[in-house]
């Protein structure tokens, strides 16, 4: 397969300040994007009980009524976005997202808050979807590694908004909490601004006979995205029995629940890239989900052993158990990141990543009852079942991974992803594709040429308030 990479380049080197042109605006978008997340990331629950006034009963049943109408926007505006190209469809949704956040500054019953996250789930997973084909257009044929580098600026965005995050709590006052909604609001106006120096995507032409519906109709992609619906579980147990666990069922100290979580954060920055260089193909992504469901077995299983260890001992086998369980998580993450996009057509992918998003939303719904029920009732026996339960998915990953390169055109089975040559060139910095009479027209730029604006600046993470 020939390559889309300009004359004399040697190749991609991705870091948390990705080379000059769309894949730094996309970082900066990025970086902007989830820094905003991890202002809310806990506070939102807190101003929602404190400041409006409604019942935890209230503010569980609201999100999850909302949580389950999101998820119908992201086939629908990812197909939009396949259409009219990613940028626009982006675009229109980080406005709609910020006047959405803007709208929990005026809830005062259930009833409008029940609109108002509705709203902003709607909103949330129509700008996943859309996200996803933008992304995949902007890192061209290095895009799962590019997807690493993405989520390593992700997890940077996110330690950095929750240090805003946990000052406003200390504060505790209703203009603190409002505070955070309002700079939360003003960073999808910054990535709104930042995203418009990217490249304006055009449309890729779809095959004439093909189904107008591609994703829902590829079984292949359906049963991959069934089954890691159900291993994206995964990412709640640091979030939702673990704490629980830490707290109730052993003698280690409290405040080893933040430290856990904060050293998770700082290995997926420091090792997602480096993990996602040796995943790019289907075939890889589902070797490496294969080796992050084991790493979980032993995770899940080492935590539920810790009842009734001293103090000491529990706070290192949690500590030990955490970082198998991060490096599961690096893998898993490359894994999609490779399947994701490797799987869908160039000219679908936003509509294939609408798909996808829907199986991790519903997971997402699924995984409070699930984790906490299971591993808080059974205890360590719990714990030992979440562990097969995911080592049993990820034995049949490499199976789901090779139906899926079965059922691929030729050109895409088992290749790193590739574009057209100006959408690369254009990730790189050196054409500008703009519209004229419906082609692209290539337009000469210097590397680096696009300026950061002077405002600060992946879509949200999966479960947004």
């Amino acid at each position: 397969m020939s390559s889309p990479l300009p004359a004399g380049h040697k190749g991609m080197r991705f870091g948390l300040l990705p080379e000059p042109g769309a894949r730094r605006m996309y970082g900066f978008t990025t970086l902007a994007n989830t820094f905003g997340f991890g202002l809310v990331i806990t506070s939102m629950a807190l101003y929602f009980t404190r400041v409006v006034h409604l019942s935890s009963v209230q503010v569980g049943l609201g999100l999850t009524i909302s949580g389950l109408i999101g998820l119908v926007a992201g086939v629908p505006i990812g197909d939009l976005a396949d259409r009219h190209g990613p940028r626009t469809v982006v675009r229109a949704t980080f406005l709609v997202q910020f006047l959405s956040t803007l709208g929990y500054l005026f809830i005062r019953d259930f009833a409008m808050f029940l609109v108002v996250s509705s709203v902003d789930m709607l909103a949330m997973n129509a700008n996943g979807a859309a996200d996803g084909a933008l992304l995949r257009r902007v890192g061209g044929e290095d895009a799962t590694v590019f997807r690493s580098a993405t989520h390593a600026i992700t997890n940077v965005g996110i330690s950095l908004g929750a240090v805003g995050c946990a000052v406003a709590v200390q504060v505790g006052t209703p203009d603190a909490y409002r505070a955070l909604i309002a700079v939360n609001a003003l960073t999808f106006l910054a990535a709104w601004v930042i995203s418009g120096r990217l490249p304006k995507y055009q449309p890729l032409t779809a095959p004439a006979d093909g189904p107008r519906w591609g994703a829902l109709t590829d079984r292949a992609f359906v049963g991959y995205a069934a089954l890691n619906a159900a291993m994206s579980m995964q990412y709640f147990v640091m979030l939702l029995p673990l704490p629980l666990w830490i707290v109730d069922r052993t003698d280690a100290p409290r405040w080893t629940v933040g430290a856990l979580i904060l050293l998770n954060t700082l290995i997926v920055i420091a090792f997602q890239v480096r993990v996602g260089r040796n995943v790019q193909t289907i075939s890889q992504g589902g070797a490496a989900m294969r080796r992050a469901g084991l790493l979980f077995l032993v995770s899940c299983c080492a935590i539920g052993f810790t009842a009734g260890l001293p103090g000491w001992a529990a706070l290192l086998v949690i500590g030990a158990a955490i970082v198998v369980h991060t490096i599961g998580e690096l893998n898993h993450a490359a894994a999609t990141f490779a399947i994701d996009f490797g799987m869908a057509p160039a000219h679908a992918q936003g509509q294939y990543q609408g798909l996808a998003g829907l199986g991790m939303g519903a997971g997402a719904a699924a995984a409070p009852v699930f984790m906490i029920g299971l591993c808080l009732t059974l205890g360590t026996t719990g714990w030992i079942i979440l562990g097969v339960f995911f080592a049993v998915l990820a034995l049949l990953a490499p199976a789901v991974a090779r139906w899926g390169e079965r059922t691929r055109p030729t050109p895409e089975a088992g290749q790193p992803l590739a574009l057209d040559a100006a959408t690369t060139a254009a990730a790189l910095g050196t054409v500008r594709p703009r519209a004229r009479g419906g082609e692209l027209v290539d337009r000469r730029v210097a590397p680096g040429s696009f300026r950061t604006g002077s405002g600060p600046a992946a879509s949200r993470p999966q479960g947004r308030a």
